[in-house]
């Protein structure tokens, strides 16, 4: 169990880098220690998980010191007050900001699509915006205005720019060296390259409005510079 990187504590908040392939809370018995469990062993002490992410997803992620801002987080991520920016890495070229506005539904095997016309799904709004586009692949922001489960996932698919590796909705296999611009066969990607870069949070009963971020993680950060060597 590796120390977990900080990223912001104090006035009973905990803000730590997720690393990708760590389940927030304890799983099925699959995977190792949670997060959750990680802190509390490392900090002697009970932590309130206010949210949640994917676990193949790394980033800023929070948890609470006590009951009371649990409550006044957790009731901010509820209604919306949460502001969170998403980095992902993409296959092709996205060249200009788009709001994907498209309703989900449940589909099998935990996944979930597009509601189609006439099926009743939950409103779902994601904000894109391309950071960096290369030839066959890109790296864009995005800003789910709501909080469905997979949301950026399905609709990056939708608008036909899947995560460049997703064994629920897109490519299943890692990806390479050779396959991202460079020459070996050393592995680069082998998880679904999206990153929470920033959360911030307004005003709330006891805490002050703040905006974290975290870098990106080793993995994706390889994937980009094999990416800009690409002729």
């Amino acid at each position: 169990m590796t120390e977990l990187h900080v990223l912001h504590e104090g006035a009973g908040v905990l803000v730590v880098a997720k690393p990708a392939g760590v389940l927030v809370i304890p799983g099925r018995g699959e995977g190792g220690p949670s997060l959750r469990e990680q802190l509390e062993e490392q900090l002697h002490r009970k932590v309130f998980v206010v949210h949640r992410l994917d676990r193949d997803t790394s980033g800023v992620l929070v948890f609470a010191l006590d009951a009371e801002r649990h409550r006044a987080l957790s009731q901010a991520f509820e209604s919306g007050q949460v502001k969170k920016r998403y980095r992902a890495l993409v296959q092709g070229r996205v060249d200009a900001p788009q709001l994907v506005d498209a309703a989900l539904v449940p589909a099998r095997k935990g996944r979930m699509r597009v509601a189609r016309p006439g099926e009743q799904g939950k409103p779902s709004r994601t904000r894109l915006r391309p950071v960096e586009s290369f030839e066959r692949a890109s790296l864009v922001e995005a800003e789910p205005l709501t909080g469905r489960t997979h949301q950026i996932r399905v609709h990056l698919l939708h608008v036909g720019h899947p995560l460049l590796v997703d064994h629920q909705y897109g490519r299943a296999e890692l990806l390479t060296e050779k396959e991202l611009g460079g020459s070996g066969d050393a592995q680069v990607l082998a998880r679904t390259p999206l990153h929470a870069a920033r959360l911030e949070w307004p005003v709330l009963p006891g805490l002050e409005p703040r905006a974290v971020e975290a870098p990106l993680p080793e993995d994706m950060s390889r994937a980009l510079e094999l990416l800009r060597r690409r002729p």
